[in-house]
């Protein structure tokens, strides 16, 4: 009987530290969400930047690479090292290319996804779920044309919209926390009589 006493006990701190962890993470997500919300511009610079030095280590590992003479390729790394840092150096100093070049990227990458879903819904045949494909097919495939045609305007409001999601997930996330805290509670004290 002791044993089971014990497995009980672990399993009520696990789920005591799940809870807990779920609560921050939640709290986490919720702040990280009005942030972006509210201030889209200054999160767009900071994910601007962080691409930038992206680029930037991407290009120093390169160049490193070169100086290895068993290397097959170190022209073509060098080339490509110097390359990558002048992009992240772009990337930058110039933020509003950046985020345009970011939002052109999500749009066609949407517009590829619309046409995609439209070809599977149309040549599908008579399967289920196929109305669903057509109609998700058109909506990407709108989505993308409005956020490619205006990459500027567009990855604002899609900046907004994410921080609004994380927002919603994150207050979510708080509410699952306390059910699970609650849970436990009736557990224990369910257990302890």
């Amino acid at each position: 009987m002791a044993p089971d006493q014990v497995v009980v006990v672990t399993d009520e701190q696990d789920l005591t530290t799940s809870w807990q962890l779920m609560l921050f993470a939640g709290l986490a997500t919720l702040v990280i969400g009005l942030i972006v919300a509210f201030h889209p511009s200054t999160s767009l610079n900071v994910i601007s930047v962080l691409i930038g030095i992206l680029f930037v280590i991407g290009g120093i590992i390169h160049l490193i690479r070169v100086l290895d003479h068993n290397e097959p390729h170190r022209v073509w790394l060098g080339i490509a090292g110097l390359l990558l840092i002048v992009i992240g150096i772009i990337c930058i100093r110039h933020l509003h290319l950046t985020q345009a070049a970011l939002a052109l990227i999500i749009g066609i990458a949407w517009i590829v996804q619309g046409v995609i879903a439209l070809i599977a819904g149309i040549g599908g045949g008579s399967r289920q779920g196929r109305g669903w494909w057509i109609f998700f097919g058109l909506v990407s495939l709108a989505a993308g044309i409005v956020v490619a045609a205006n990459p500027s305007t567009s990855i604002t409001v899609l900046a907004i919209l994410v921080g609004i999601w994380f927002a919603v997930m994150g207050a979510l996330e708080i509410v699952g926390a306390f059910i699970l805290r609650h849970a436990v509670k009736q557990a224990a004290s369910s257990s302890s009589s």
